[in-house]
């Protein structure tokens, strides 16, 4: 699923658009992990990973259907992994934010406000090892200035909502739903 397909005001999207990116971003995920849950639990052994988005943290206008999803994705992760923890399976979920060299950004070709900073691919792998390796149940991938945002953006939505706005947001978002859709 990529940023294209559920980035947009939700007025824009017909109802089998909305299907597919729920299917894509949610309930793919849910019925994966329901097969694979089942495997690990009678063996009392493994690992589920989920890629969100920090967009399943705080949200931007322009993708509320993005966000429902990627947000949803991290209530699934939470609360199985309480399900599965008595099990010896372990759940976690990454929250990659901007991505350099591949993903929507990199095929969109947007540019990024000044200041905002980017992880690698590999940036993402190491944090999936991470996860796994100590059990952890969430990790960001993003520099600092973009975490501590998030981490705002948790805490107050209203005010990150008001920062995001006079920051122009909504125009990143409108570029890479352009960018995105000159792909297709």
């Amino acid at each position: 699923m990529t940023w294209h397909d559920a980035a947009g005001p939700l007025t824009d999207f017909s109802i089998e658009e909305i299907d597919r990116a729920l299917d894509v971003n949610l309930r793919v995920p849910i019925v994966m992990a329901r097969l694979a849950a089942e495997q690990m639990t009678s063996r009392g052994r493994g690992h589920l990973v989920f890629m969100s988005s920090i967009a399943g943290k705080v949200a931007f206008g322009g993708t509320a259907l993005y966000h429902a999803t990627k947000f949803g994705l991290r209530g699934l992760a939470l609360g199985l992994r309480e399900d599965l923890h008595p099990h010896g399976v372990g759940v976690s979920v990454i929250y990659p934010g901007f991505i350099r060299e591949a993903g929507m950004f990199a095929d969109a070709g947007v540019e990024l406000p000044p200041g905002v900073g980017t992880s690698s691919p590999g940036d993402v792998a190491r944090a999936v090892a991470r996860v796994i390796e100590q059990d952890r149940g969430e990790a960001d991938v993003a520099p600092l200035p973009v975490r501590v945002g998030v981490t705002l953006g948790a805490l107050a939505p209203s005010l990150f909502a008001r920062i995001q706005r006079r920051g122009g947001a909504d125009k990143l978002t409108r570029a890479l739903a352009e960018g995105q859709r000159e792909k297709r």
